[in-house]
């Protein structure tokens, strides 16, 4: 679990962070190019260490081999073992000669079996072991008859094992038999030159990928710091700082970014600015003239009250006109208040009255209220409650109205079937959702029922009465509150809207306690009827 949340941790910063990624892929690259060239330049510098050695070597190899014929040419011939012992001494000595003390290089002078007699002396130098020399180079010795070389361990009677070349070739002693003298050249020297190298190049490497981090460190440093001032300008003009701009530095591309940064924020602060005086004086409009069209409309209602009180006197025809007028009086008021909540709600004046709410009791109050437009059209309206709605904190009239347009929205769209309306609560939230059965809603109209004067079928006549502000009015109202106000749907299959708020006012709600698809209202219906 641990190392999880570390990678997770990690791939959080990689994703987030452009500087940690430049950096992390120059080091991996960096430490890939200095492993290869610090593996091809010690190679080099091997092989041309072992090739220079091996020439030496071979050199050295067949100066020995002459001094070693010269010397057994020089001696007597050997009669008895003393003699025998004293010839193979002086041609072990004449061949390590040259070596001096510093032991420079080894002899080794064998006896050749089948071709000496047993018992025939073998002398070495420097407590040299004969393992040293390998089977099969012997055999090529005695079989090629010629100078032979391998690179092998030497090994010491003291237990020492040192790389080295050995050089092999025949020869002859009179009085004796046939001998291989052995040549072997330690790679000590070498060895701590390649040492040295490799320790030199590592430390390179180190201060090279070093280096090469900070170096990179710096001129990303040069480039990633004004993208992240520009992002977070960006972030700030996102926030609505419409003033923010960022400091043009040069004339490179950063500071061709910054000037085109500078002037689309310019740009978007004048559009914003003409928007918001437009919609300034749309909302002054709508105001003004909802005001004004009170007085008038105050006059009609009166003369429509006043002939609507004596409609029986009039004649079938008049008495007809007079219930039209005094419906559409009616409604032109209603449609006023509206526009003058609309107004207020975009204006932000609008101040809540809160109180603590039996949520329940609220719900059965609006549905009750409903019952002539429920008998109207012969829907029925059933309220399932888990029985934890309780008490939430909040203006009463705002959101029973709230409730009151989803319940009549519901009633209107219903076809005859019947109307949900679902109430729940948990410890931070109340939630009501309102199922109805009727057409539903097409793919892409949850998120359009909301607007203003929107209508799923224009061509539909509205059963209710209603101004096409209602389910926006109360979208307005539910974000006041800091609440949430969707809805979800399919044709044929009904809809469901869904008011979710918090207990307290000023909360967040984080989660709703009823869900949202058809397909899980439906579930707890059926889990709480």
């Amino acid at each position: 679990m641990q190392l999880r949340l570390a990678v997770r941790k990690l791939l959080s910063v990689w994703r987030r962070s452009l500087t940690v990624q430049v950096l992390a892929t120059t080091t991996a690259l960096t430490v890939v190019i200095v492993v290869v060239v610090s593996m091809v330049t010690l190679t080099q510098v091997r092989d041309g260490l072992i090739e220079q050695h091996e020439k030496n070597s071979l050199a050295q190899a067949r100066s020995g081999l002459l001094a070693a014929k010269q010397a057994a040419a020089a001696l007597p011939i050997s009669t008895n073992a003393s003699e025998r012992s004293s010839t193979v001494d002086a041609i072990v000595a004449a061949v390590a000669a040259p070596a001096g003390t510093s032991g420079a290089f080894e002899v080794l002078l064998l006896a050749t079996p089948e071709l000496t007699p047993l018992g025939a002396p073998e002398r070495g130098t420097n407590l040299i072991s004969d393992e040293s020399i390998g089977t099969d180079l012997r055999t090529a010795v005695v079989d090629q008859k010629a100078t032979v070389w391998r690179i092998s361990e030497l090994r010491f009677l003291d237990g020492r094992v040192e790389p080295g070349v050995v050089v092999g070739a025949p020869i002859s002693l009179s009085g004796i038999g046939e001998y291989e003298l052995y040549q072997l050249f330690p790679l000590t020297a070498e060895v701590q030159t390649l040492d040295l190298t490799r320790t030199s190049i590592g430390w390179s490497g180190v201060l090279m990928v070093f280096a090469l981090t900070l170096v990179s460190l710096l001129l990303m440093n040069q480039v990633v710091r004004p993208i992240r001032n520009a992002a977070e300008a960006a972030e700030r003009l996102r926030q609505g700082r419409l003033t923010e701009r960022i400091a043009v530095r040069g004339e490179d591309e950063i500071g061709r970014l910054a000037n085109s940064f500078n002037s689309m924020a310019k740009s978007l602060q004048d559009q914003i600015n003409r928007l918001e005086n437009l919609s300034q004086m749309q909302q002054r409009f709508v105001s003004d003239v909802s005001h004004e069209l009170r007085t008038p409309l105050t006059t009609i209602r009166m003369a429509s009250e006043l002939l609507y009180a004596s409609r029986d006197e009039l004649d079938p025809a008049s008495g007809r006109a007079v219930e039209l007028l005094q419906q559409q009086s009616e409604r032109f008021e209603t449609l006023l208040n509206d526009l003058l909540e609309i107004s207020r709600l975009d204006a932000g004046t609008v101040k809540l009255e809160l109180d603590d709410v039996d949520m329940e009791a609220m719900v059965n109050r609006v549905v009750e209220s409903l019952h002539p437009a429920m008998r109207d059209l012969n829907v029925t309206v059933e309220i399932v409650s888990s029985g934890q709605a309780g008490v939430a904190q909040c203006d009463a009239r705002r959101i029973e109205r709230v409730v009151r347009n989803l319940v009549a929205n519901a009633i209107e769209h219903a076809h005859d079937k019947p109307v949900t309306v679902c109430v729940e609560g948990d410890d931070r939230t109340f939630a009501v959702a309102v199922r109805d059965r009727g057409v539903g809603l097409k793919p892409g109209e949850a998120s359009l029922v909301f607007n203003r004067f929107w209508r799923a079928d224009p061509s539909r006549q509205r059963t209710l009465g209603g101004t096409g502000l209602g389910l926006s009015i109360s979208f307005e109202d539910t974000r006041v509150h800091a609440g949430w106000l969707d809805a979800d749907g399919s044709p044929g299959e009904g809809s469901n809207f869904r008011l979710v708020l918090p207990r307290t006012h000023g909360h967040e709600v984080l989660a709703s306690p009823l869900g949202l698809s058809l397909e899980d209202i439906d579930e707890w219906i059926e889990a709480n009827r």
